[in-house]
């Protein structure tokens, strides 16, 4: 492992060392990473760097450079702060579906509250406890399944895919509705012109329309991974 990516570790994972004595230290990788999240949220992650996160704490980008050696481990840091540990369940799920359930709909809501995480979530890094922690969960809920381990992380990294595309969609499509809902509507306006090229899309469309059920790419999405898990270990126990 080089230099950098060594930091990092420390950086993420500790040791922290604390002075025996003296004043305490103004600041703490908590506040830094907290001051980025909070420029992140409301103005975006472009507008994050290590200037402006010094500025927002008071104190000059010098003293900031004491505690974090530039940017990325800044928004590691920020990562680790916005995603949090995966909470514990709010009920005590009886199986392991229940348990992905819960766990891909509180992941889904982490990054709606903190939808910049996406764009530094991606490509090979090394992540923080708190982040490992909701792999964690995920792969530990299907201990007992028969699944080989290999098939556990993959399942893990199936239900974030899906988490993480749902996610994308909700922020490309801003306040103003649904994925689902808008991209209905494009699709809707070019089969008015179209149609005829596209007789199984515009027919499935039609039928969407009639029904009540709206933007449920996620639960439909969600239910069938996990049926296609269900099934899998149905296999295994066989």
């Amino acid at each position: 492992m080089g230099g950098e990516q060594a930091e990092m570790v420390r950086l993420l994972w500790g040791p922290h060392p604390k002075p025996a004595r003296g004043p305490r230290p103004k600041l703490d990788l908590d506040r830094i990473a907290r001051a980025g999240t909070e420029i992140a949220g409301s103005e975006g992650l472009a507008e994050v760097s290590m200037q402006r996160v010094a500025a927002q704490l008071g104190v000059t980008k010098m003293a900031l450079y004491r505690y974090v050696p530039g940017k990325a481990e800044l928004v590691a840091l920020m990562v680790e702060t916005a995603i949090g540990p995966c909470p514990p369940a709010k009920a005590r799920p009886d199986g392991w579906r229940e348990q992905l359930e819960e766990w891909a709909r509180q992941l889904l809501t982490a990054f709606s509250r903190h939808p910049w995480v996406l764009d530094t979530t991606v490509g090979p890094r090394i992540p923080g406890p708190a982040e490992l922690s909701w792999l964690e969960h995920a792969v530990s809920a299907l201990e007992d399944t028969g699944l080989s381990g290999a098939e556990r992380m993959d399942a893990a990294v199936l239900l974030v895919g899906h988490v993480r595309g749902i996610s994308q969609q909700a922020r490309a499509a801003g306040p103003a509705g649904g994925p689902e809902a808008q991209l209905g509507t494009f699709l809707g306006y070019l089969m008015q012109s179209h149609g005829e090229r596209f007789p199984a899309l515009t027919g499935a469309l039609a039928s969407a329309a009639q029904s009540d059920e709206q933007d449920q790419a996620w639960e439909f999405g969600l239910q069938r991974i996990l049926d296609g898990l269900a099934a899998l270990i149905d296999e295994r126990a066989r």
